[in-house]
C-alpha cells in the first residue's frame, strides 16, 4: 500500500534538488557573468520556478549555496547571498496566484541584499545606490526578462509543471 504523503515528500524533495542543481549548473557555465558588482546570473531565471512547485523554494535556496559556495565566494556571499534568494523564492511562492508578479520578489530581495554583500563581503567602492543600480539591472534581465520568458514557456509547454502546479 502507497503511502501518499511520503511520496508526494520524496517527490518535492528530488524535484528540489534537481532545481538546485540545474542552478548550480548553471551559475558555474556562466561563472565569468555570474558574479561581481554587474552580473548576470542567467540561473536566477529559474526564480519563477515557485509559481509551479513549492520545492523550488528549497531549491533555489541550495542551488545558490552550491554555486557561491562551489565557485569560491566570500562567506558573506555563501550566506547572505543565498538567503537573497531564500526571501525572493518565498515571495514568489506566495505571489504564485499572480503571474505577472512572481518576479517581483528575487528582483527586489535581490537589489536590496547584493549591494551590501558586495560591499562588505568584498570591500566593493561602489556606492550602495549605484550597486543597487547596477545589481537591479541584472535581475530584470535575468528574471523579469529571461524569467518570464522561461515562465510562458513552461506554462504552455512543461508538461511537467503542469501536472504538479499548485492549484490553491
Amino acid at each position: 500500500m502507497k503511502n501518499s504523503k511520503s511520496d508526494k515528500t520524496i517527490y518535492l524533495m528530488v524535484h528540489g534538488a534537481a532545481i538546485a542543481a540545474v542552478y548550480t549548473v548553471l551559475t558555474m557555465v556562466f561563472a565569468p557573468i555570474s558574479f561581481g558588482p554587474v552580473q548576470f546570473r542567467v540561473s536566477e531565471a529559474l526564480c519563477i520556478l515557485p509559481f509551479f512547485t513549492p520545492a523550488a523554494v528549497p531549491g533555489l535556496f541550495l542551488g545558490c549555496f552550491l554555486s557561491n559556495l562551489l565557485c569560491g565566494s566570500a562567506m558573506l556571499d555563501v550566506v547572505f547571498g543565498s538567503i537573497a534568494t531564500l526571501i525572493g523564492a518565498l515571495g514568489s511562492y506566495r505571489l504564485r496566484r499572480t503571474m505577472w508578479a512572481v518576479c517581483i520578489p528575487p528582483i527586489v530581495s535581490n537589489t536590496v541584499i547584493i549591494p551590501w554583500v558586495l560591499r562588505y563581503a568584498y570591500g566593493s567602492a561602489d556606492l550602495i545606490p549605484v550597486a543597487m543600480l547596477t545589481v537591479g539591472i541584472g535581475e530584470i534581465l535575468a528574471i523579469g526578462v529571461l524569467g518570464n520568458m522561461l515562465l510562458m514557456m513552461l506554462k504552455r509547454y512543461g508538461g511537467i509543471f503542469k501536472k504538479i502546479a499548485v492549484k490553491n
